[in-house]
């Protein structure tokens, strides 16, 4: 009995954890998303909207007759939701995860309940912050996060600009800018323009993304561009401004008497005609906000009421003064489409109005778009939309075809293609119903686009009669009408449910006619910018602009009259040293050349340190008393070896560099301490060889140079140390032995500054046979500035 209790009792709490589980497991597995859109798993965003919408269009509830339809249809939705969404496809992707878990993704700030100031017993900061004009309350009920920027305010930025302020919390430059920004809100969001902020704090990814450095900072989106306004918000005009300079350049023509029959005449662009009538220079921007929404359909024309030359297109139309006016024209009639007329025109008055009216009454298949628009899809037979389309070379033959685009049936469209624009539809069309391409001409085909690449089809037999000049030919208006009843009557007979229609073919998508090479697109641009210089030139901005220019040249005029004042004196140098030439027989004139370089701390590590191996240098000491005349010397003993490529001459000044001096004596001695007398330093020339370390030393008491015969011993008696007698040389580390013996004495003669490099071209023999002593050092020390 125990037994069964607890198997009762385990008997239902599996069936109470089997409904907590299963929803979960549900809502766990949609299935493979990727198999559900049909495509593959490295597919981009463009492709997977573009499956979506096929398969959303046939699957709908309400256009599928289909049992499953509706499960279908949730179940693509979710898939295209995943996949939509960047974090979910990667985290499906890498651990298949298909729901959003809140675990898995970061935490979004709640701004819902945001009034975090609303019950503060500080009044004093309440009062502050929850002022009517620095209440940022607002930037939390627009504030939107990064998936929704890119997936929605980007990608509608096409045909939808947006104003997208950054911002954080507790900044001051943010609460002052908050009364600048709700004018925007109210001024713009019944215009059609998106408003939304985003925190740069909590979106700093997209923040950095988009170079926003600094907050409050205020951001244009327009056609998927994202423009930077760098002002303050302070200024309401300065944005508007800013957002009008941004919209493309001749988004809206401006018309007048002379060149309005060359626009309203001119249907090719495919576009219904719209003419804004304003008495004012400047169209509003709530009509240039709604053109550029509808620039794909409708070609928009700004005319001045107030101007004299356009009083003929006033009158015409019949505008009254002091009233906006909208008139929309299409190709088959000279009168008005639809006309509004108020002092404002409302955008949304403005938006039905189009949008009743946006096609032609026989359009073009000009683009892919245009034909799901005169053509869309419709996957039930009972419900099929037909299209007839007439394929011609040139628009003289749409005239009499467009009666019957007026009375069309409401699941019947007329439109007309360029066989020579749309090569690869036509010719999927004829191959597959044999028709010879060459006697396409002026032929009809009735068109049921079931899916999106797949087309059902049927000819009209007979041919649409054309003739310029025949309206009063009895025998064109009977072939005429006798082709008008063949084509009825097809219309009517592929129109019934259970009609099939003849041919079946697959198409690509139509190319783009509007669409412009990249070198076009380049030139374009820069006629751009060079009209819009122009215009700005006669805006208030001229003054600047002006100036700017006039710097500019002024400044290429200064360099080119330096340029020319440099060529002029090289001409006149070259030229005397012509003559010099002449005067000596043609003879070129050789001037004697031998870089002499002052070893300085500046100059040290190229001299010294950075030598290349088996070079040397040969450094003469000096002072600025002694510096003229031994440098003039020495000057002329080296001047023989002037073209040895392996040595480099320079001179030492002991005021700066006798501590560099002592040191190089000091390392190669030892290392004992060293007393140097500046003074008698002076006309010691040394011999650096940087690569191997070593240096040779000439001064006219060294002994190596004052007594040449047994002077390496008595060097080899002075390395042993003594006393330091600067008279004697001593700075050098070299002194005569006490003890040693009166014959092998010796007294230098008293010398005088001219005579301090008399024995050096000696001593350059010797040092180039390498019979010189060397002196080894581990390394050399650094020259200071001083």
């Amino acid at each position: 009995m125990q037994w069964n209790c607890k198997c009762w009792k385990g008997r239902w709490l599996c069936v109470l954890l089997m409904l907590v589980l299963c929803p979960l497991i549900l809502c766990q597995k949609i299935g493979d998303p990727y198999q559900i859109l049909g495509i593959h798993r490295r597919a981009t965003l463009p492709e997977i909207r573009k499956a979506y919408r096929q398969l959303a269009k046939e699957w709908h509830p309400d256009k599928n007759e289909d049992t499953n339809a509706e499960s279908r249809f949730v179940e693509i939705k979710q898939a295209y939701e995943l996949l939509s969404d960047a974090e979910r496809r990667q985290a499906y992707d890498l651990y298949g995860i298909t729901n959003e878990d809140d675990h898995m993704y970061k935490q979004r700030h709640d701004y819902s309940q945001y009034a975090r100031f609303s019950n503060d017993p500080f009044d004093f900061f309440s009062a502050h912050f929850r002022s009517q004009d620095q209440d940022i309350t607002l930037f939390h009920k627009l504030s939107v996060t990064t998936r929704h920027f890119e997936n929605n305010i980007l990608e509608k930025s096409v045909n939808t600009p947006a104003l997208v302020l950054f911002y954080t919390d507790w900044c001051f430059d943010c609460v002052r800018s908050a009364s600048s920004w709700r004018k925007l809100v109210e001024a713009l969001q019944p215009l059609g323009v998106t408003l939304a902020t985003v925190h740069a704090g909590h979106e700093a990814s997209l923040a950095r993304r988009l170079g926003v450095h600094g907050v409050p900072c205020l951001t244009f989106v327009l056609d998927k561009q994202i423009y930077i306004y760098k002002d303050s918000l302070t200024s309401l005009p300065k944005v508007l401004e800013y957002i009008r300079w941004k919209f493309p350049y001749r988004l809206i023509h401006n018309l007048n008497d002379g060149n309005a029959d060359a626009f309203l005449n001119d249907f090719e662009d495919n576009k219904v005609k719209a003419l804004i009538f304003e008495e004012r220079h400047l169209i509003r921007l709530r009509y240039l906000i709604t053109a550029f929404h509808y620039r794909d359909w409708v070609s928009f024309a700004f005319v001045d009421i107030s101007a004299q030359n356009t009083q003929n297109l006033t009158a015409r139309y019949k505008v009254q003064r002091n009233m906006d006016t909208m008139v929309l024209l299409k190709e088959d009639s000279s009168e008005a489409a639809a006309t509004v007329s108020t002092t404002e025109i409302a955008t949304q008055t403005l938006t039905q109005l189009i949008e009743a009216n946006q096609i032609l009454t026989l359009p073009r298949l000009s683009s892919q778009s245009v034909l799901d628009t005169v053509c869309p899809v419709e996957w039930r037979a009972a419900r099929r939309r037909l299209c007839c389309v007439i394929i011609t070379r040139d628009s003289h033959v749409l005239r009499d075809l467009r009666p019957l685009a007026k009375r069309a049936p409401e699941r019947l469209r007329y439109a007309y293609l360029y066989a020579h624009k749309q090569p690869e539809f036509v010719t999927a069309l004829a191959n597959v119903s044999g028709i010879d391409l060459s006697s396409i001409e002026h032929r009809i085909v009735v068109i049921w686009r079931r899916e999106a690449t797949r087309v059902q089809f049927e000819w009209l037999n007979e041919s649409w009669p054309s003739c310029a000049r025949c309206d009063d030919d009895p025998t064109y208006q009977q072939r005429l009408n006798e082709t008008t009843i063949a084509l009825e009557q097809l219309v009517k007979r592929l129109l019934k449910p259970n009609e099939v229609v003849a041919y079946e073919a697959r198409v690509q998508e139509l190319l783009d006619e509007a669409a412009k090479s990249a070198i076009w697109r380049a030139f374009l641009k820069v006629g751009e910018w060079s009209e819009r210089t122009i215009l700005a030139l006669r805006t208030q901005h001229a003054i600047s602009a002006i100036s700017v220019l006039a710097t500019v040249v002024l400044v290429l005029a200064i360099g080119y009259l330096m340029a020319y004042l440099i060529r002029v004196e090289e001409e006149s140098v070259q030229r005397q040293k012509q003559e010099r030439r002449d005067q000596n027989g043609g003879k070129k004139e050789t001037k004697p050349e031998m870089r002499m370089h002052e070893l300085r701390a500046e100059k040290y590590n190229g001299l010294v340190r950075l030598q290349k191996p088996g070079c040397r240098t040969i450094v003469l000491l000096v002072d600025m008393q002694s510096r003229v005349q031994l440098l003039s010397k020495f000057h002329k003993i080296v001047w023989p070896y002037r073209k040895n490529k392996t040595l480099v001459f320079a001179y030492l000044c002991v005021e700066r560099g006798v501590e560099w001096f002592r040191r190089v004596l000091e390392l190669s001695l030892g290392g004992g301490a060293l007393r140097v007398n500046a003074r008698n330093c002076v006309g010691t020339v040394l011999a650096l060889n940087p690569h191997r370390k070593y240096f040779c030393i000439y001064h006219a008491k060294h002994p190596e140079c004052a007594k040449p015969h047994k002077r390496m011993s008595r060097m080899t008696r002075s390395l042993g140390g003594g006393d330091i007698d600067p008279e004697a040389g001593a700075f050098i580390g070299f002194t005569t032995d006490p003890d040693s013996s009166d014959e092998d004495s010796y007294d230098p003669p008293v010398l005088l500054q001219e005579n301090l490099l008399d024995g050096l071209e000696n001593w350059l023999d010797r040092l180039f046979e390498g019979s010189t002593h060397r002196y080894y050092i581990n390394y050399w020390p650094d020259m200071t500035t001083k």
